[in-house]
């Protein structure tokens, strides 16, 4: 005979808790650069060598400075991080800095 216990979901795995929350975290990147050509499809190559799409992306010039403002979604932090540090060794950025935004759901 077994025995049921009503009303109790199966404990989620660790893997699959952090799969869920990545899902609700949007991380947001910041990058300052020299305004050059070839800065914005370096940055945009981090993302789609991986199969990614940016959920944001909004870029601006003023003066001899870019600035790029990216979000994206799914994420883990490993892979968030790891990002941001490629995007300080692009040539001719000047400063990444990085956020992260909840969502409740």
């Amino acid at each position: 005979m077994s025995s049921v216990m009503l009303g109790a979901a199966p404990a989620a795995s660790q893997a699959d808790r952090a799969d869920r929350g990545a899902a609700l975290v949007t991380f947001c990147f910041s990058v300052q650069a020299a305004a050059e050509p070839g800065i914005m499809p370096r940055v945009l190559e981090l993302f789609a060598k991986r199969g990614l799409v940016p959920q944001k992306w909004h870029s601006a010039v003023s003066g001899t400075v870019l600035t790029i403002d990216v979000q994206m979604g799914g994420l883990g932090h490993e892979l968030a991080d790891y990002i941001a540090r490629c995007m300080r060794q692009i040539a001719g950025v000047d400063a990444v800095l990085t956020s992260e935004r909840r969502t409740t759901g």
